[in-house]
């Protein structure tokens, strides 16, 4: 998340009072991190008591491509999966317009990050992707990866220049791998649905309920549905275990973690035998996919209000790891 563009309470005052049954805007702040859209967290007061959302406004989104994120993130809530819910104006419409850019207004989750997971975090993370993908089979809406193969092959050329030459060697030879791995009978036999494709540690949050021991957490929530598509439900799992489950180095993958991980996720929803065969090359499919972003925001910036761009070479070691398995 991060402040492309800024707003500030009195920009929004009569919106959120005559638009919306949630009564007065009463404090807007922006938030840190992340890179796409600009974040604010929205408090407001009805009838002597607070609540709180989140807004954003979409900057490289389009409002053509939106309605899938935000009745996704609808369709997931009422199946009980615990995500933001956009929140309705008093027509019934989830998404506005602000400053002349789409925006939406969704609930905001209880809890915090664990940016330091231990083996049930995982385990929790695990077993909550497996439900969402399950509760996503029979959502109406199709809308590809906007960040899968084809980006890659019109993002990389873009970034080469930036790279020496062993880089540039591995960039090319990994992509080459991936399309043939896309082309393949394998591939197309993976079961694929409805996938979040961005759930790193900071997009999920837990409940510490009464104790201070992350040990007895509680998933609060899965959040930042903005990069998600119709995807290779494995896909979704690799991009998820090359951040949650890594070894204390911050390349390897950790044996503990992934253990978790995988079987909570596989307790509700086994792996086929050809996502099996598939997982290594998945893995560095989902290590390539954010190596490329990073890259792409690293060397080609937008201007924004309190962005900090992800260094690129943690996503480097990683497909290097990934490329020895």
């Amino acid at each position: 998340m991060a402040v492309f563009t800024p707003i500030e309470l009195a920009d929004i005052s009569n919106w959120i009072s005559q638009d919306f049954d949630i009564g007065q805007a009463s404090e807007i702040r922006g938030i840190h991190g992340g890179i796409e859209n600009s974040n604010f967290f929205l408090d407001t007061t009805k009838d002597g008591k607070k609540q709180e959302y989140v807004l954003t406004i979409f900057e490289r989104l389009s409002a053509e491509q939106l309605p899938f994120y935000l009745e996704l993130m609808r369709h997931l809530a009422n199946k009980g999966i615990p995500v933001p819910k956009p929140l309705e104006n008093k027509q019934g419409e989830i998404l506005f317009t602000l400053k002349g850019k789409p925006a939406a207004i969704v609930t905001k989750l209880p809890g915090l990050s664990r940016l330091q997971p231990e083996t049930n975090h995982c385990a929790l993370v695990g077993e909550m992707l497996a439900k969402m993908h399950l509760a996503g089979k029979d959502f109406s809406k199709a809308q590809e990866n906007l960040r899968s193969l084809a980006w890659w092959q019109k993002t990389i050329p873009l970034v080469l220049s930036h790279l020496n030459t062993s880089q540039k060697e591995l960039l090319t030879h990994e992509l080459a791998t991936q399309e043939a791995f896309f082309a393949s009978s394998n591939y197309d036999a993976l079961p694929q649905g409805a996938s979040h494709c961005d759930l790193f540690r900071d997009n999920v949050l837990f409940d510490p309920k009464e104790s201070a021991d992350p040990s007895q957490d509680h998933l609060g929530g899965f959040f930042d549905f903005y990069f998600a598509g119709t995807d290779k439900w494995l896909f979704d799992v690799a991009v998820t275990a090359n951040d949650w489950c890594l070894a204390d180095n911050k390349q390897d993958l950790d044996p503990a973690r992934l253990d978790a991980f995988m079987k909570a996720y596989q307790a509700v929803r086994p792996l086929t035998k050809e996502e099996q065969a598939s997982w290594p090359l998945m893995l560095r499919a989902a290590a390539l996919r954010f190596w490329v972003s990073r890259l792409w925001d690293f060397y080609l910036p937008r201007d924004a209000q309190m962005l900090t761009p992800h260094d690129p070479a943690h996503f480097e070691r990683i497909l290097l790891s990934r490329r020895c398995l």
